[in-house]
């Protein structure tokens, strides 16, 4: 964490999934932006290699692998560590056990200095080996539209669908 000037405390969050510009949950960040609670920092990439997948409702999902994978692109915000952040550990539903927001290095595309305080969204360690393996060990550079366009949103999944039994049938190969 860091201090913004302002006296308020601001988190580093890597962005790489429905959270980036043009996608669909990117409207959290533009909402929070408006209320000074976010700031976009530019085009970022892992430093390290990790691996990105597309699980159950075309969610994608980046691996606390470290070393497998690519190194993955996305994009760097500055968020306020109490509203901005609490909205996006809502949005995430870290509470849930979906995923957990732990520390990753980026860069950034412009060749830049490297970051180090930042931190991302990794899938749950209870099942986030498990898709890796399900995905043949196979991630992506990037989540991209095309991509983005398979994901569907939490109004549009099945009522009685919980996403948890859906990773599980995921991994189990039921889905």
């Amino acid at each position: 964490m860091a201090n913004g000037g302002g006296g308020d405390d601001i988190s580093l969050i890597f962005t790489y999934g429905t959270l980036k510009r043009g996608f669909y949950n990117h409207m959290l960040i533009e909402d929070l932006m408006r209320t000074s609670d976010a700031v976009f920092l530019g085009d970022y990439s892992t430093i390290e290699s990790f691996p990105l997948v597309v699980g159950p409702h075309g969610i994608p999902y980046l691996i606390n692998l470290p070393g497998s994978g690519h190194r993955v692109r996305g994009e760097l915000y500055s968020v306020s560590s109490d509203r901005g952040l609490a909205r996006l550990d809502e949005l995430e539903r870290i509470d849930d056990g979906h995923y957990e927001r732990l520390p990753v290095e980026v860069t950034a595309e412009d060749g830049g200095e490297k970051v180090a305080a930042v931190e991302a969204y990794f899938a749950h360690r209870e099942f986030g080996e498990a898709m890796w393996e399900r995905c043949g060990k196979e991630g992506l550079i990037e989540f991209s539209m095309a991509l983005g366009g398979k994901y569907v949103k939490r109004d549009n999944r099945p009522s009685n669908s919980s996403f948890l039994g859906d990773i599980k049938k995921f991994i189990s190969g039921d889905n």
